[in-house]
């Protein structure tokens, strides 16, 4: 088990998670890719919609387990198994929404942005 804790950077797995989690939320907004991936993905974004809770709820813990990977990595001098790691989550992500019949467009932007979220961590690990 000291191999997953052991020199992490707690503060930098957090920040980076807050970040991370954040910028989805602009991600898949109207601001920024929210409309055409919403479209590409078949859903439809209202002004008032309830946000989808147990989605959200993945979606932070799956943030927060990519930043502590990252942190092991960093931790253990394994940054470019980490790159490794993302691009692979990356390509995956595209390759689902895919073949779940989402745009290409839709695809990429859900693949591009654990790339965004990955570059975030990294600097997190880097800066703090």
């Amino acid at each position: 088990m000291g191999e997953l804790t052991t020199g992490v950077n707690w503060l930098a797995v957090g920040v980076g998670t807050l970040f991370s989690f954040g910028l989805g939320g602009l991600w898949y907004s109207p601001v920024l890719f929210g409309v055409k991936w919403a479209d590409g993905v078949g859903l439809e974004i209202e002004k008032d919609a309830r946000q989808p809770v147990p989605a959200l709820i993945m979606q932070l813990v799956g943030t927060v387990l990519f930043g502590w990977l990252v942190g092991i990595s960093a931790a253990n001098e394994a940054l470019l198994l980490a790159v490794l790691i993302a691009i692979t989550l990356s390509v995956m992500l595209i390759a689902a929404g895919l073949f779940g019949g989402n745009s290409r467009y839709a695809a990429v932007v859900e693949g591009a942005f654990v790339i965004a979220m990955f570059s975030i961590m990294l600097i997190c690990h880097a800066i703090l």
